[in-house]
Protein backbone atom coordinates (compact mmCIF):
# COMPACT_ATOMS: atom_id res chain seq x y z
CA UNK A 1 0.00 0.00 0.00
CA UNK A 2 2.88 2.38 0.71
CA UNK A 3 4.09 2.01 -2.88
CA UNK A 4 0.60 2.75 -4.20
CA UNK A 5 0.34 5.86 -2.02
CA UNK A 6 3.69 7.16 -3.23
CA UNK A 7 2.66 6.59 -6.85
CA UNK A 8 -0.66 8.37 -6.30
CA UNK A 9 1.05 11.37 -4.71
CA UNK A 10 3.56 11.52 -7.55
CA UNK A 11 0.81 11.43 -10.19
CA UNK A 12 -1.19 14.11 -8.36
CA UNK A 13 1.88 16.36 -8.40
CA UNK A 14 2.36 15.76 -12.11
CA UNK A 15 -1.32 16.40 -12.87
CA UNK A 16 -1.05 19.79 -11.20
CA UNK A 17 2.05 20.52 -13.25
CA UNK A 18 0.26 19.88 -16.56
CA UNK A 19 -1.93 22.94 -16.00
CA UNK A 20 1.04 25.20 -16.74
CA UNK A 21 3.01 22.82 -18.94
CA UNK A 22 4.79 24.27 -21.93
CA UNK A 23 4.67 22.13 -25.12
CA UNK A 24 7.95 21.07 -26.64
CA UNK A 25 8.76 19.73 -30.07
CA UNK A 26 9.34 16.17 -31.22
CA UNK A 27 6.71 14.40 -29.08
CA UNK A 28 3.37 15.13 -30.74
CA UNK A 29 3.00 18.39 -28.82
CA UNK A 30 3.18 16.96 -25.30
CA UNK A 31 5.14 18.76 -22.60
CA UNK A 32 7.88 17.07 -20.56
CA UNK A 33 5.61 16.98 -17.51
CA UNK A 34 2.80 15.41 -19.50
CA UNK A 35 5.11 12.79 -20.97
CA UNK A 36 6.15 11.83 -17.45
CA UNK A 37 2.50 11.07 -16.69
CA UNK A 38 1.92 9.32 -20.02
CA UNK A 39 4.97 7.15 -19.53
CA UNK A 40 3.60 5.83 -16.24
CA UNK A 41 0.38 4.65 -17.93
CA UNK A 42 2.04 2.30 -20.42
CA UNK A 43 1.16 -1.39 -20.11
CA UNK A 44 4.83 -2.18 -20.75
CA UNK A 45 5.58 -0.63 -17.35
CA UNK A 46 3.37 -3.13 -15.53
CA UNK A 47 5.50 -5.34 -13.33
CA UNK A 48 4.60 -9.00 -12.69
CA UNK A 49 1.78 -9.43 -10.14
CA UNK A 50 3.02 -9.29 -6.55
CA UNK A 51 3.58 -12.62 -4.89
CA UNK A 52 0.72 -13.78 -2.68
CA UNK A 53 2.45 -15.47 0.24
CA UNK A 54 -0.89 -16.70 1.51
CA UNK A 55 -1.19 -18.99 -1.56
CA UNK A 56 1.87 -21.17 -2.05
CA UNK A 57 0.25 -22.79 -5.11
CA UNK A 58 -0.43 -19.64 -7.15
CA UNK A 59 2.43 -20.31 -9.59
CA UNK A 60 1.78 -24.05 -9.97
CA UNK A 61 0.51 -24.82 -13.51
CA UNK A 62 -1.32 -27.86 -12.17
CA UNK A 63 -3.21 -25.68 -9.71
CA UNK A 64 -4.06 -23.22 -12.48
CA UNK A 65 -5.35 -26.02 -14.70
CA UNK A 66 -7.53 -27.39 -11.90
CA UNK A 67 -8.74 -23.89 -11.12
CA UNK A 68 -9.68 -23.33 -14.76
CA UNK A 69 -11.82 -26.49 -14.75
CA UNK A 70 -13.55 -25.40 -11.53
CA UNK A 71 -14.04 -21.88 -12.92
CA UNK A 72 -16.18 -23.23 -15.79
CA UNK A 73 -17.89 -26.14 -13.97
CA UNK A 74 -21.57 -25.46 -13.21
CA UNK A 75 -21.74 -28.37 -10.78
CA UNK A 76 -20.21 -26.04 -8.20
CA UNK A 77 -23.55 -24.36 -7.53
CA UNK A 78 -26.77 -25.20 -5.74
CA UNK A 79 -28.80 -25.48 -8.96
CA UNK A 80 -26.14 -26.92 -11.26
CA UNK A 81 -26.54 -23.94 -13.60
CA UNK A 82 -24.02 -21.38 -12.33
CA UNK A 83 -20.24 -21.30 -12.68
CA UNK A 84 -17.68 -18.56 -12.08
CA UNK A 85 -17.84 -17.94 -15.83
CA UNK A 86 -21.57 -17.20 -15.60
CA UNK A 87 -20.71 -13.75 -14.25
CA UNK A 88 -17.10 -13.64 -15.46
CA UNK A 89 -17.76 -14.49 -19.10
CA UNK A 90 -14.60 -14.70 -21.26
CA UNK A 91 -16.67 -13.45 -24.20
CA UNK A 92 -17.45 -10.26 -22.27
CA UNK A 93 -14.04 -9.37 -20.83
CA UNK A 94 -14.69 -11.75 -17.90
CA UNK A 95 -17.72 -9.79 -16.67
CA UNK A 96 -21.44 -10.05 -17.45
CA UNK A 97 -22.69 -6.67 -18.68
CA UNK A 98 -25.44 -6.57 -16.04
CA UNK A 99 -26.13 -3.79 -13.53
CA UNK A 100 -26.19 -6.43 -10.78
CA UNK A 101 -24.60 -9.86 -10.76
CA UNK A 102 -26.98 -12.74 -11.54
CA UNK A 103 -26.28 -16.19 -10.11
CA UNK A 104 -28.93 -18.40 -8.54
CA UNK A 105 -30.51 -15.05 -7.57
CA UNK A 106 -29.82 -11.36 -8.19
CA UNK A 107 -27.00 -9.78 -6.21
CA UNK A 108 -26.62 -6.26 -4.87
CA UNK A 109 -23.55 -5.09 -6.80
CA UNK A 110 -22.01 -5.07 -10.26
CA UNK A 111 -19.69 -7.91 -11.29
CA UNK A 112 -16.07 -6.75 -11.22
CA UNK A 113 -13.61 -7.82 -13.97
CA UNK A 114 -11.09 -10.56 -13.20
CA UNK A 115 -8.13 -9.61 -15.42
CA UNK A 116 -5.39 -7.98 -13.38
CA UNK A 117 -7.18 -8.63 -10.06
CA UNK A 118 -4.03 -10.24 -8.67
CA UNK A 119 -2.49 -6.76 -8.35
CA UNK A 120 -5.06 -5.62 -5.82
CA UNK A 121 -4.41 -5.87 -2.07
CA UNK A 122 -8.16 -5.91 -1.38
CA UNK A 123 -10.90 -7.40 -3.55
CA UNK A 124 -14.56 -6.67 -4.27
CA UNK A 125 -16.13 -3.22 -4.40
CA UNK A 126 -15.80 -2.95 -0.61
CA UNK A 127 -12.45 -4.72 -0.19
CA UNK A 128 -13.88 -7.42 2.07
CA UNK A 129 -11.33 -9.97 0.87
CA UNK A 130 -7.54 -9.61 1.00
CA UNK A 131 -6.43 -12.22 -1.54
CA UNK A 132 -7.53 -13.57 -4.89
CA UNK A 133 -8.11 -17.05 -3.45
CA UNK A 134 -10.18 -15.80 -0.54
CA UNK A 135 -12.19 -13.67 -2.96
CA UNK A 136 -12.96 -16.76 -5.05
CA UNK A 137 -14.52 -18.47 -2.03
CA UNK A 138 -17.07 -15.76 -1.28
CA UNK A 139 -19.40 -16.27 -4.27
CA UNK A 140 -19.30 -20.06 -3.90
CA UNK A 141 -21.26 -19.94 -0.65
CA UNK A 142 -23.14 -16.70 -1.26
CA UNK A 143 -26.88 -17.53 -1.47
CA UNK A 144 -27.36 -15.13 -4.40
CA UNK A 145 -24.35 -16.30 -6.41
CA UNK A 146 -23.42 -20.01 -6.49
CA UNK A 147 -25.55 -20.76 -3.44
CA UNK A 148 -23.59 -23.90 -2.55
CA UNK A 149 -21.73 -25.08 0.53
CA UNK A 150 -18.20 -26.26 1.22
CA UNK A 151 -18.98 -29.85 2.15
CA UNK A 152 -20.97 -30.41 -1.04
CA UNK A 153 -18.05 -28.93 -3.00
CA UNK A 154 -15.60 -31.30 -1.32
CA UNK A 155 -17.76 -34.24 -2.44
CA UNK A 156 -17.83 -32.90 -6.01
CA UNK A 157 -14.04 -32.56 -6.00
CA UNK A 158 -13.65 -36.15 -4.81
CA UNK A 159 -16.09 -37.43 -7.45
CA UNK A 160 -14.74 -35.53 -10.43
CA UNK A 161 -11.31 -34.03 -9.67
CA UNK A 162 -9.66 -36.25 -7.07
CA UNK A 163 -6.55 -37.03 -9.09
CA UNK A 164 -6.03 -33.42 -10.20
CA UNK A 165 -6.62 -32.12 -6.68
CA UNK A 166 -4.32 -34.61 -5.00
CA UNK A 167 -1.51 -33.98 -7.50
CA UNK A 168 -1.34 -30.42 -6.13
CA UNK A 169 -2.65 -30.43 -2.58
CA UNK A 170 -2.15 -33.99 -1.40
CA UNK A 171 -4.75 -36.55 -0.30
CA UNK A 172 -8.35 -35.53 0.11
CA UNK A 173 -9.84 -36.38 3.51
CA UNK A 174 -12.19 -39.35 3.89
CA UNK A 175 -15.64 -37.95 3.17
CA UNK A 176 -17.61 -41.20 3.11
CA UNK A 177 -18.81 -40.85 6.70
CA UNK A 178 -19.68 -37.16 6.40
CA UNK A 179 -22.98 -35.58 5.28
CA UNK A 180 -23.47 -34.61 1.65
CA UNK A 181 -23.78 -30.96 2.60
CA UNK A 182 -22.80 -28.62 5.38
CA UNK A 183 -21.40 -25.14 6.02
CA UNK A 184 -21.05 -22.68 8.91
CA UNK A 185 -22.80 -20.01 6.82
CA UNK A 186 -25.39 -22.05 4.92
CA UNK A 187 -29.10 -22.52 5.54
CA UNK A 188 -30.46 -23.90 8.82
CA UNK A 189 -30.04 -27.54 7.77
CA UNK A 190 -26.49 -27.00 6.48
CA UNK A 191 -25.43 -25.19 9.63
CA UNK A 192 -26.91 -27.94 11.81
CA UNK A 193 -25.10 -30.65 9.85
CA UNK A 194 -21.87 -28.66 10.07
CA UNK A 195 -22.24 -28.20 13.82
CA UNK A 196 -22.75 -31.95 14.19
CA UNK A 197 -19.33 -32.70 12.66
CA UNK A 198 -16.18 -32.94 14.75
CA UNK A 199 -13.73 -30.03 14.80
CA UNK A 200 -11.09 -32.07 12.94
CA UNK A 201 -13.51 -32.86 10.11
CA UNK A 202 -14.70 -29.27 9.89
CA UNK A 203 -11.12 -28.07 9.63
CA UNK A 204 -10.29 -30.66 6.95
CA UNK A 205 -13.29 -29.73 4.80
CA UNK A 206 -12.59 -26.00 5.19
CA UNK A 207 -9.01 -26.63 4.08
CA UNK A 208 -10.27 -28.39 0.95
CA UNK A 209 -12.53 -25.39 0.36
CA UNK A 210 -9.58 -23.00 0.80
CA UNK A 211 -7.49 -25.05 -1.63
CA UNK A 212 -10.31 -24.84 -4.12
CA UNK A 213 -10.05 -21.06 -3.91
CA UNK A 214 -6.28 -21.22 -4.28
CA UNK A 215 -6.63 -23.23 -7.48
CA UNK A 216 -9.15 -20.75 -8.91
CA UNK A 217 -6.80 -17.88 -7.98
CA UNK A 218 -3.89 -19.60 -9.74
CA UNK A 219 -5.99 -19.66 -12.91
CA UNK A 220 -7.32 -16.12 -12.52
CA UNK A 221 -3.81 -14.80 -12.05
CA UNK A 222 -2.99 -15.97 -15.59
CA UNK A 223 -5.59 -13.55 -16.99
CA UNK A 224 -3.86 -10.30 -17.94
CA UNK A 225 -4.59 -7.32 -20.13
CA UNK A 226 -3.15 -7.11 -23.61
CA UNK A 227 -2.02 -4.01 -25.48
CA UNK A 228 -4.51 -1.36 -26.59
CA UNK A 229 -4.15 1.39 -29.19
CA UNK A 230 -3.45 3.77 -26.32
CA UNK A 231 -0.44 1.70 -25.27
CA UNK A 232 0.97 1.77 -28.77
CA UNK A 233 0.48 5.51 -28.91
CA UNK A 234 2.08 6.09 -25.51
CA UNK A 235 5.10 4.04 -26.52
CA UNK A 236 5.39 6.14 -29.66
CA UNK A 237 5.28 9.38 -27.68
CA UNK A 238 7.82 8.25 -25.10
CA UNK A 239 10.17 6.98 -27.83
CA UNK A 240 9.39 9.91 -30.17
CA UNK A 241 8.33 7.51 -32.91
CA UNK A 242 6.43 9.93 -35.15
CA UNK A 243 5.43 7.11 -37.48
CA UNK A 244 3.06 5.75 -34.82
CA UNK A 245 1.47 8.99 -33.67
CA UNK A 246 -1.61 8.10 -35.73
CA UNK A 247 -2.56 5.27 -33.40
CA UNK A 248 -5.00 7.74 -31.81
CA UNK A 249 -7.29 10.19 -33.57
CA UNK A 250 -7.12 13.92 -32.78
CA UNK A 251 -10.30 13.56 -30.71
CA UNK A 252 -8.83 10.67 -28.72
CA UNK A 253 -5.60 12.59 -28.13
CA UNK A 254 -7.56 15.55 -26.86
CA UNK A 255 -9.50 13.19 -24.60
CA UNK A 256 -6.21 11.87 -23.27
CA UNK A 257 -5.11 15.43 -22.57
CA UNK A 258 -8.33 15.99 -20.61
CA UNK A 259 -7.82 12.67 -18.81
CA UNK A 260 -4.41 13.60 -17.41
CA UNK A 261 -5.15 17.30 -17.08
CA UNK A 262 -8.25 19.32 -16.29
CA UNK A 263 -10.47 16.23 -16.03
CA UNK A 264 -8.33 14.98 -13.11
CA UNK A 265 -9.22 11.37 -14.01
CA UNK A 266 -5.63 10.19 -13.61
CA UNK A 267 -5.65 11.18 -9.94
CA UNK A 268 -7.42 7.88 -9.17
CA UNK A 269 -7.10 6.05 -12.48
CA UNK A 270 -3.31 5.93 -12.65
CA UNK A 271 -0.54 3.44 -13.36
CA UNK A 272 -0.55 0.81 -16.13
CA UNK A 273 -3.85 -0.67 -14.87
CA UNK A 274 -5.46 2.78 -14.59
CA UNK A 275 -6.47 2.32 -10.96
CA UNK A 276 -4.97 3.41 -7.65
CA UNK A 277 -6.46 0.27 -6.00
CA UNK A 278 -8.06 2.54 -3.37
CA UNK A 279 -11.63 3.25 -2.29
CA UNK A 280 -13.41 6.55 -2.89
CA UNK A 281 -16.78 8.14 -2.26
CA UNK A 282 -17.72 9.88 -5.50
CA UNK A 283 -21.33 10.68 -4.65
CA UNK A 284 -22.82 7.82 -6.66
CA UNK A 285 -26.46 7.37 -5.56
CA UNK A 286 -27.39 4.40 -3.39
CA UNK A 287 -29.15 1.49 -5.03
CA UNK A 288 -31.78 1.68 -2.31
CA UNK A 289 -32.52 4.59 0.00
CA UNK A 290 -34.04 2.14 2.47
CA UNK A 291 -30.86 0.07 2.81
CA UNK A 292 -27.58 2.01 2.88
CA UNK A 293 -24.50 0.45 1.33
CA UNK A 294 -21.51 1.64 3.39
CA UNK A 295 -18.99 0.15 0.96
CA UNK A 296 -15.42 0.15 2.26
CA UNK A 297 -16.39 0.96 5.82
CA UNK A 298 -18.31 -2.32 6.15
CA UNK A 299 -15.70 -4.17 4.09
CA UNK A 300 -12.98 -3.40 6.65
CA UNK A 301 -14.88 -5.19 9.41
CA UNK A 302 -15.59 -8.18 7.17
CA UNK A 303 -12.02 -8.75 6.02
CA UNK A 304 -10.68 -8.36 9.54
CA UNK A 305 -12.75 -11.26 10.88
CA UNK A 306 -12.63 -13.46 7.78
CA UNK A 307 -11.38 -17.00 8.55
CA UNK A 308 -9.80 -17.09 5.09
CA UNK A 309 -7.77 -13.88 5.38
CA UNK A 310 -3.99 -13.61 5.29
CA UNK A 311 -3.66 -14.17 9.05
CA UNK A 312 -6.19 -17.01 9.17
CA UNK A 313 -5.56 -20.74 9.72
CA UNK A 314 -5.78 -21.57 5.99
CA UNK A 315 -3.27 -18.98 4.82
CA UNK A 316 0.24 -20.05 3.79
CA UNK A 317 1.71 -16.68 4.79
CA UNK A 318 3.68 -15.74 7.83
CA UNK A 319 2.49 -12.79 9.89
CA UNK A 320 5.27 -10.64 8.40
CA UNK A 321 3.68 -11.04 4.96
CA UNK A 322 0.27 -9.70 6.05
CA UNK A 323 1.08 -6.02 6.55
CA UNK A 324 -1.94 -4.83 4.56
CA UNK A 325 -4.21 -6.65 6.99
CA UNK A 326 -2.23 -6.08 10.19
CA UNK A 327 -2.20 -2.32 9.74
CA UNK A 328 -5.73 -2.03 8.41
CA UNK A 329 -7.58 1.03 9.71
CA UNK A 330 -10.41 0.34 12.14
CA UNK A 331 -13.75 2.18 12.27
CA UNK A 332 -13.36 4.96 9.72
CA UNK A 333 -16.39 7.06 8.82
CA UNK A 334 -14.42 8.80 6.09
CA UNK A 335 -14.83 5.57 4.11
CA UNK A 336 -18.63 5.56 4.29
CA UNK A 337 -19.95 4.64 0.83
CA UNK A 338 -16.43 4.51 -0.59
CA UNK A 339 -16.00 1.94 -3.35
CA UNK A 340 -13.07 0.42 -5.22
CA UNK A 341 -11.54 2.27 -8.15
CA UNK A 342 -11.90 -0.16 -11.06
CA UNK A 343 -9.38 -0.42 -13.87
CA UNK A 344 -10.38 1.53 -16.97
CA UNK A 345 -8.84 -0.98 -19.35
CA UNK A 346 -11.60 -2.26 -21.69
CA UNK A 347 -14.00 0.11 -19.92
CA UNK A 348 -16.06 0.77 -23.07
CA UNK A 349 -16.98 -2.93 -23.19
CA UNK A 350 -18.16 -2.99 -19.58
CA UNK A 351 -21.34 -0.91 -19.42
CA UNK A 352 -23.22 -0.26 -17.18
CA UNK A 353 -20.94 1.44 -14.66
CA UNK A 354 -20.35 2.03 -10.94
CA UNK A 355 -20.76 -0.45 -8.11
CA UNK A 356 -24.40 -1.22 -8.85
CA UNK A 357 -24.67 -0.26 -12.53
CA UNK A 358 -26.15 3.15 -11.70
CA UNK A 359 -24.71 4.77 -14.85
CA UNK A 360 -25.66 3.34 -18.22
CA UNK A 361 -23.00 4.90 -20.45
CA UNK A 362 -19.61 6.59 -20.46
CA UNK A 363 -21.38 9.84 -21.24
CA UNK A 364 -23.45 9.51 -18.04
CA UNK A 365 -20.33 8.75 -16.00
CA UNK A 366 -18.51 11.80 -17.35
CA UNK A 367 -21.56 13.98 -16.71
CA UNK A 368 -21.62 12.78 -13.09
CA UNK A 369 -18.02 13.84 -12.60
CA UNK A 370 -18.66 17.19 -14.27
CA UNK A 371 -21.55 17.92 -11.89
CA UNK A 372 -20.06 16.33 -8.74
CA UNK A 373 -23.35 15.91 -6.81
CA UNK A 374 -23.24 15.69 -3.04
CA UNK A 375 -23.27 12.21 -1.54
CA UNK A 376 -26.40 11.06 0.29
CA UNK A 377 -24.24 8.76 2.43
CA UNK A 378 -20.83 9.94 3.63
CA UNK A 379 -18.97 12.75 1.89
CA UNK A 380 -18.08 12.85 -1.79
CA UNK A 381 -14.45 13.56 -2.69
CA UNK A 382 -15.46 15.23 -5.94
CA UNK A 383 -15.49 18.87 -6.86
CA UNK A 384 -17.08 20.17 -10.06
CA UNK A 385 -14.92 19.92 -13.16
CA UNK A 386 -15.32 22.46 -15.92
CA UNK A 387 -15.31 20.68 -19.26
CA UNK A 388 -16.83 21.83 -22.50
CA UNK A 389 -19.25 19.49 -24.26
CA UNK A 390 -16.58 18.79 -26.87
CA UNK A 391 -14.02 17.93 -24.20
CA UNK A 392 -16.50 15.56 -22.60
CA UNK A 393 -17.07 13.84 -25.95
CA UNK A 394 -13.33 13.63 -26.58
CA UNK A 395 -12.80 12.11 -23.14
CA UNK A 396 -15.36 9.41 -23.95
CA UNK A 397 -13.60 8.74 -27.25
CA UNK A 398 -10.30 8.32 -25.44
CA UNK A 399 -11.85 5.86 -22.98
CA UNK A 400 -13.12 3.79 -25.91
CA UNK A 401 -9.57 3.54 -27.27
CA UNK A 402 -8.50 1.61 -24.14
CA UNK A 403 -9.99 -1.61 -25.49
CA UNK A 404 -7.55 -4.51 -25.75
CA UNK A 405 -7.54 -8.29 -25.42
CA UNK A 406 -7.60 -10.25 -22.17
CA UNK A 407 -4.88 -12.87 -22.45
CA UNK A 408 -4.34 -16.13 -20.62
CA UNK A 409 -0.65 -16.55 -19.81
CA UNK A 410 1.21 -19.47 -18.35
CA UNK A 411 1.00 -19.80 -14.57
CA UNK A 412 4.01 -18.33 -12.78
CA UNK A 413 4.89 -15.79 -15.51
Amino acid sequence: MKVILKATIAVSTLVAATATAVPWGGADGWSKQEISVLSSLRLSQLEPPPRDYSNRYESDPRAAELGKHIFFDKRFSSNGAVSCASCHDPKQQFQDGRPLGLGVATGTRRTMPVAGAGYSPFLFWDGRKDSLWSQALGPLEDPAEHGGNRLAYAHILRAHYQSAYESVFGPLPDLTRLPREGSPIGNDRQRALWAGMGATDRDAVSRVFANMGKAIAAYEKTLQHGESRVDRYLEAVVKRDAGSYQELTPSEKNGLRVFIGKGQCVTCHNGPLLTDQHFHNTGIPQLSDAKRDLGRRSGIAKVAKDAFNCLGPFSDAGEEHCEELRFLAGEDHSLDAAFKTPSLRNVAARAPYMHAGQKRSLAEVIEHYRNAPAAKVGHSELSKITLSDQEARDLAEFLRSLDGPVQERSAGR
